[in-house]
């Protein structure tokens, strides 16, 4: 029987389809617009098609991709696939903390094997057209299955942690299982480039040389202490180039990828460490990361009203899935698909805060003297990544944590006046 809460669900669920698809449109709509002055020259007229012709491809397989993943979300609801699952697991005879982990295991595994042919495609037809993909098919396969171990992992820890917490703790598990969560992302966000990224790519140490000089050189001027300098084989996967820091305090790291380093002059580079240096120096790593974990702390004590007792549970929220069992693991779906809503706001929120911790790094080397040079970095990166120079206002607000182009050239060069 469909309940009141289950139909409030799907209204959701078709609701944020459909502001996706009116964000899409009006994305499509602006990708034609003129080119501002800012942006002018990235694109020859030839590149300038194929740009279009790369954007217009990834528009149209994403549309089919969400729709697909909208009709199989439908389908678990309607057909209350997810009672199935549950039942299935409950047939074991297992404890509720490992139907927990089971529930959750199986429902990401079948995902991500749903997942994996859209996947594939992306990679290797669309990249593969438009001379990006580098990846081979035992590195696809290679890179599938670590994600799926990894992240299984990962997540079977999280759910195990929390499912056990609220057991022991009940309604008041939030507490403990904020400061668990907390001390996960920090160990994660500490060791991610020690542990996760060697997992899938190879670091090695910056040669000495030209480049190494200029960025140490840099470092010693902004007293920033460089200790973990590596270059990644982006190439492995990728013709884009990209660089990224990561780590706290003894256990930072800045990463470029070699795409980066062969495609862009040595002052492009220090120009693109200054930013990242820039970050770091303005302690922005350290403000996403207090809001993230006040957002995790949010989502867990508000989930705590809606779990009830652990000897109770919250039937109503079982029964939105079309079961009389209730469970952390039913009452822990149907709360975050109530609490999309709230998610969405605080989304819009938290890439607010990271696109204008954006303009401060690049504004931090621009007061180092590497204003032209970034500007430079930025419409190289762009060019070569086939970006749209133009996405919608509205589209940008609800998706993009960075800046476009063309507001942070406007930004960098309205400074240099």
């Amino acid at each position: 029987m469909y309940t009141t809460i289950f139909f409030i669900i799907i209204a959701f669920i078709i609701g944020e389809f459909a502001i996706e698809q009116y964000l899409d449109y009006r994305n499509r709509k602006a990708s034609k617009s003129p080119i501002p002055k800012e942006a002018e020259g990235i694109y020859n007229e030839e590149e300038y098609a194929k740009q279009q012709s790369y954007f217009a491809e990834n528009n149209k397989f994403g549309a089919i991709s969400d729709t697909f993943s909208l009709a199989v979300t439908l389908i678990m609801f309607f057909c209350f696939g997810f009672k199935y699952v549950d039942d299935f697991i409950r047939s074991f005879g297992l404890n509720p903390i490992w139907n927990s982990v089971l529930f959750f295991s199986l429902l990401f595994l079948g995902l991500s094997i749903i997942g994996i042919p859209f996947s594939w495609y992306k990679n290797f037809v669309i990249e593969e057209k438009f001379g990006f993909n580098k990846m081979t098919t035992g590195v696809f396969v290679s890179d599938t299955i670590k994600n799926l171990l990894l992240s299984t992992i990962l997540s079977g820890v999280v759910i195990a942690a929390l499912s056990s917490i609220y057991s022991w703790l009940g309604e008041n598990y939030w507490i403990i299982g904020w400061i668990v969560l907390s001390a996960i992302s920090i160990f994660m966000m500490m060791f991610y480039a020690s542990i996760i990224v060697p997992m899938f790519n190879k670091l090695t140490p910056l040669p000495e040389g030209e480049l190494r000089n200029a960025i140490e050189d840099f470092c010693k001027k902004v007293d920033f202490k460089l200790d973990n300098l590596f270059v990644i084989d982006g190439s492995k996967r990728s013709a884009k180039a990209n660089a990224f820091f990561s780590g706290l305090g003894s256990k930072k790291k800045i990463c470029l990828y070699d795409t980066l380093i062969d495609s862009m002059t040595t002052e492009e580079i220090v120009a693109v460490l200054a930013h990242e240096i820039g970050h770091y120096k303005k302690k922005h790593t350290l403000v996403m990361l207090v809001i993230s974990l006040l957002n995790t702390g949010l989502t867990l004590s508000l989930s705590s009203v809606a779990l009830g007792s652990p000897e109770s549970g919250n039937l109503a929220l079982s029964q939105a899935l079309g079961s009389d069992n209730p469970s952390f693991h039913f009452s822990m779906v149907v709360f975050m698909l109530l609490f999309t809503p709230v998610s969405t706001l605080i989304g819009f929120f938290i890439n607010k805060v990271s696109r204008r911790n954006e303009y401060q790094a690049d504004d931090f080397a621009r007061e180092h003297g590497y204003g032209d040079a970034l500007v430079s970095a930025l419409r190289k990166l762009t060019g070569k990544s086939l970006s749209n120079l133009t996405p919608d206002s509205l589209y940008v607000a609800y998706h993009f944590n960075h800046p476009t182009l063309v507001e942070r050239v406007r930004a960098i060069k309205s400074h240099n006046k």
